[in-house]
C-alpha cells in the first residue's frame, strides 16, 4: 500500500478500535531513514490535524494508538554499526517505538548485541518482534530491560512462549487475526500448567498454517502471509457458506480460487478447527426462528 492508502485504513481502524478499547501499533516498514521519518512525521501531523493535539505523544494518545514500528533500512551490507545509527536516528524522536527483525525484506539482521544496546540508551523503545525464525535475540540470555519480547514467526507456538518454557513474551503473528481465540486458549492452558494440552492445541494449529501456506505458494499476486491469511479468515468468517460468498480480493484486484477456500476448509475440518457457522453468521430473527419447522 502507497501511504495515501495507509491513512485511509488508519482512518477506518482508529475510529473502530478506540470505543473497543483496542490500542493501535503504526507500522513504517520503510526501506531507507529518510522514507521512515518522513512517514513518521507526515502521519503526527494528519493525528494532529485529527485530534486538535499539540504534541505527537498527545496525537498518539487521543487517537488511541500506542506508537509505530520499524525495521532497519534495507541492505544486506550493512554493518551492526550502521543498523544501530539507522535506528537510533528513529528512537532520538522520543516517540514509543517498536523494532521488528524482518530479514527477508531487510536482507539484514539486528544482532543481540546492537538490540541490548537500544534498549539500555532509549527508554520509548519498548517493543521487539522477531520473525526471523532464527530466534537469536531472543536466545541470547542479554539484558533487554523492560523491552517486550514477541514471536513473529510462525510454529512452535506452545514452546516458544514464556509459559511454555521459551523466552518470549508473547506472539505477533499473521494468522493469530485467524487463529486469536485458538492461541489465547494455549497461553491461558500453559499458564495454568496444563502444557501437554496447549502442545495438541499447538500442533492442530500449526499443521493447517503449514498446510495452507504451501497451497497459496505458487500463485503470482499478493504474497504468502496475506494469501494464505485471507484465505483462512474467509472460512473463519463464514464456515460452511463460505463457498457461497465472494471470494477474497487482494490489493492487486485479484481474487483467490475458489478450490483455495475449499482445501483450507477441509485443512480446518482435519484439525477439528471449522466453523460451522463463522463469526459474520448472523443470528435469525425471532420471526424466522419461530417459522422454522420443528
Amino acid at each position: 500500500m502507497n501511504d495515501d492508502d495507509i491513512r485511509r485504513l488508519l482512518s477506518v481502524v482508529l475510529q473502530a478500535a478506540r470505543p473497543a478499547g483496542v490500542r493501535v501499533l503504526i507500522g513504517v516498514l520503510k526501506h531507507t531513514v529518510a522514507d521512515m521519518e518522513r512517514c513518521i512525521d507526515s502521519t503526527v501531523t494528519w493525528l494532529q490535524s485529527r485530534t486538535n493535539a499539540a504534541t505527537a505523544r498527545e496525537a498518539l494518545a487521543r487517537s488511541g494508538a500506542v506508537g509505530f514500528t520499524v525495521c532497519p533500512p534495507r541492505g544486506a551490507e550493512l554493518s551492526q554499526a550502521e543498523i544501530g545509527g539507522a535506528l537510533s536516528r528513529i528512537l532520538e524522536r522520543g516517540l514509543p517505538t517498536a523494532l521488528y527483525q524482518l530479514p527477508q525484506v531487510t536482507h539484514n539482521e539486528m544482532s543481540p548485541e546492537t538490540v541490548a544496546t537500544l534498549a539500555a540508551q532509549f527508554p520509548n523503545f519498548f517493543l521487539f518482534k522477531d520473525t526471523s525464525g532464527g530466534d537469536r535475540v531472543a536466545g541470547s540470555g542479554l539484558d533487554f530491560g523492560g523491552v517486550v519480547l514477541v514471536r513473529g514467526a510462525e510454529g512452535g507456538y506452545a514452546r516458544w512462549s514464556r509459559g511454555g518454557g521459551g523466552p518470549y513474551d508473547g506472539f505477533l503473528l499473521s494468522t493469530a487475526n485467524v487463529f486469536a481465540p485458538q492461541l489465547h486458549s494455549l497461553l491461558e492452558l500453559l499458564a495454568r500448567g496444563r502444557s501437554a494440552e496447549a502442545a495438541e492445541l499447538a500442533q492442530r494449529v500449526e499443521a493447517v498454517v503449514q498446510q495452507t501456506f504451501a497451497l497459496v505458494t505458487d500463485l503470482p499476486a499478493g504474497n504468502a502471509f496475506t494469501n494464505a491469511n485471507k484465505v483462512l479468515d474467509h472460512v473463519m468468517a463464514h464456515g460452511s457458506a463460505a463457498r457461497d460468498r465472494e471470494l477474497p480480493m487482494l490489493y492487486s484486484g485479484v481474487r483467490l480460487p475458489a478450490e483455495y477456500v475449499e482445501q483450507a476448509a477441509a485443512f480446518l475440518r482435519a484439525a477439528g478447527l471449522f466453523p460451522d457457522a463463522g463469526y459474520l453468521a448472523c443470528p435469525a430473527s425471532a420471526t424466522e426462528a419461530e417459522a422454522t419447522p420443528k
